[in-house]
Formats: structure tokens, C-alpha cells, sequence
């Protein structure tokens, strides 16, 4: 039978969110309904209920989260009931012309939960990125269910669940950040010192931090960087080439999603060089203006990254893993933790810039 429980929709555009009764169903086949332990504040739960993903209102807030399996539903056998699990919300179909070439990261037909949650009157709610884990429960394909050592805190694995995890395999899988690269990363908020700390973890001997807040260039230092710039009061292309002989990065990483910062990124590399976004642009965004024979005679590579273009079922329990040997401090990314009724004062604060993240715990 269903259950009810409490969860933080957002009603509709640019509404403050609230804390409401939600009707979590039982699972069905390939399903799993999962008691949510912690689940971090992401930029784009705040992107939703500002209506910059689509207008599919009420959303049911909440993707980046770990917790235990309640129940599953028939056909299920990856996972089982008290199994401790991350959350991911690109669940691989494994028979895509993707998955088939063996490219499962780069799936194109993810799936979600077909039941859907409601409110209390029968209303259908739309979960974010097909999770919605701002609830005490959540109902989800069983294969976003991911298994990961049961030793990890909850509050720390929920973040490989998005924002970490898109971020370090920026570095990682996207970027291929190699022993001995120099890597910078524009914009330092979550999914920026992810990256440098993936990159910290490749081996790359330089790592220059761009941002316009000093709060956050602090941050990054103990994520990794080793060379700080504010772009508000230095020009981050040449301050870029200045900590790299003059050349520019091996790697130039945009977690902004702003079409200036992909620019900037983009001559601030190497000949040959690559250029990463995983920053998120909003859909009026269009390319920076760059001639094409600058296009054609750096060369190299513009890739954007789709979660990292991770494969959770491997490398959600590899990072797990490093954390707990003390390699990965997950912790360090944990600025504050929450109950679901302060989330909207959570969204304030990331708005200022004053935390990389908040973390829901139930």
C-alpha cells in the first residue's frame, strides 16, 4: 500500500517551497521506494522551482541523496530491502545504441519510476531528475538504487548523487586529467571544487581556481588548487597562462554555465587543450562569440560533461571507497546540516554564496 509521508514540493514559478504530506506508492515492477537519510541542496532544485527546467509544477524537490531500501517491487534483484544505497538519476537501460557500443555512461534512454507520487488529493507530482528526495521517502527505478559501503556517513554519499560526482569526472572521465596536467577550474562553488579535487586525485601539478568570491577561492585551496585568481579584479586568461609558463591549461574546466566563462575557458588553454562544461547554462544561453579560426587553429577538444559522464554502478562505490581510506574529503563539501523545513533558507544562503553545500538530513 501507499504511505504517507512529509515532503518539500515547489507549487509553482519562483514560489517559496513547502513542507506538505505526499503519497509515496508501492513499489511496482523495477521499482524501489527508499527511506531518504540525508540529501544535499543542489542549484538545480532552486533551477526548478525557478521554472528554468521545464513548467511541469509541483515538483517534488530533492535528487542528491543516499538511503536505505525499504521495500522493491517484482523483477528487482540488484538491490534489497535494508541495502544502503546512493541515489543517481541516470539509471542505465543497458539496450541503447549508447550502451551497446559499451558507452553506458552516455545512456539516451535513462528511465525513472513509472508510479507516480502525489499530494494528499490524487495531484501528480514531477520528481526532480526523477528522484524527488526532499520527503522521508521516495519511490525510484530500481536502478537508480546504487550499493555503496554502509560505512560512509549518509550526508557525505548523497553527494556523489549529483553536483560531487558531475564534477570530480569533469576532471576524471570528461577532462582526462592525467599525472603531471595542469587543470584550471572556472567558478568555485560544489560541482567547481569537485573538480578540483578530482583533479588533485589524477595528479595534475598545477590547478588555478577561478571565482569572483575570495570566500570561495578559500575554499578551493583545500580542495587542491594551487593558484587562486578573482576575476572580478584580475583577467583570468592571462593570470591563467601566467601560472602555466605562459602556455594556458591542459584543461580548462567551466562550472559556471555562463557563455562568457566558456569563453574565457576556452583561451585560457593550451594549444591542444581541452575545455570542459559542466557547468549548467539556462535555455536562453547561446554560444560565446569565437571566431572560427580560432575554433580551428587551437585545436584540441570542447566536450560538455553529462554527470561527469559517470557510471554510478562503478564509480559511486570507487569514491566511496577512497573516502573512507581518507584520499577523497567528501566531509570538507558539508558546510551545514538541515531539516526539510529550513530548505528554503538553504536555497537563500547558496544563492549568496555562503555555503558549497547544505545537507538535509531526515
Amino acid at each position: 500500500m501507499s504511505q504517507t509521508v512529509k515532503g518539500v514540493i515547489a507549487r509553482g514559478k519562483g514560489l517559496p517551497v513547502e513542507l506538505v504530506d505526499i503519497n509515496v506508492p508501492k513499489p511496482g515492477p523495477g521499482e524501489a521506494r527508499v527511506r531518504v537519510q540525508a540529501c544535499g541542496v543542489c542549484h538545480t532544485d532552486l533551477h526548478y522551482r525557478e521554472g528554468g527546467i521545464n513548467d511541469d509544477f509541483p515538483f517534488l524537490l530533492g535528487h542528491e541523496a543516499a538511503g536505505v531500501v525499504e521495500s522493491i517491487g517484482d523483477n528487482v534483484t540488484n538491490v534489497k530491502p535494508g541495502d544502503f544505497v546512493v541515489l543517481n538519476w541516470r539509471a542505465v537501460c543497458g539496450n541503447c545504441r549508447s550502451c551497446l557500443r559499451g558507452k553506458p555512461q552516455l545512456c539516451f534512454s535513462t528511465f525513472n519510476a513509472t508510479q507516480k507520487m502525489t499530494l494528499t488529493d490524487g495531484t501528480p507530482l514531477a520528481p526532480a531528475l526523477g528522484i524527488g528526495a526532499f520527503a522521508e521517502m521516495t519511490l525510484v527505478a530500481a536502478g537508480q538504487c546504487t550499493l555503496v559501503n554502509p560505512l560512509a556517513s549518509p550526508a557525505v554519499a548523497g553527494l556523489l548523487g549529483c553536483g560531487v560526482m558531475a564534477g570530480i569526472g569533469a576532471s576524471l572521465l570528461t577532462g582526462e586529467v592525467q599525472r603531471g596536467s595542469s587543470v584550471a577550474v572556472f567558478g568555485c562553488g560544489g560541482v567547481g571544487n569537485a573538480a578540483i579535487a578530482g583533479a588533485r586525485l589524477a595528479g595534475a601539478t598545477t590547478i588555478v581556481a577561478v571565482d569572483l568570491d575570495d570566500r570561495k577561492l578559500e575554499w578551493a585551496r583545500q580542495f587542491g588548487a594551487t593558484h587562486t585568481v578573482n576575476a572580478s579584479t584580475t583577467e583570468p586568461i592571462a593570470a591563467v597562462q601566467a601560472a602555466t609558463n605562459g602556455l594556458g591549461a591542459d584543461v580548462c574546466i567551466e562550472a559556471v554555465g555562463h557563455p562568457e566563462v566558456l569563453r574565457q575557458a576556452f583561451y585560457a588553454r593550451d594549444l591542444a587543450g581541452t575545455v570542459v562544461q559542466v557547468g549548467v547554462p539556462t535555455p536562453d544561453m547561446v554560444m560565446p562569440n569565437i571566431p572560427m579560426i580560432d575554433f580551428f587553429g587551437r585545436g584540441g577538444a570542447l566536450k560538455p560533461s553529462w554527470y561527469g559522464d559517470c557510471l554510478p554502478s562503478r564509480d559511486f562505490p570507487l569514491l566511496v571507497d577512497l573516502h573512507l581510506q581518507g584520499r577523497l574529503p567528501l566531509e570538507d563539501f558539508v558546510s551545514e546540516t538541515i531539516g526539510l523545513s529550513e530548505i528554503e533558507q538553504a536555497f537563500h544562503r547558496m544563492e549568496r554564496g555562503e555555503v558549497l553545500r547544505s545537507v538535509v538530513l531526515l
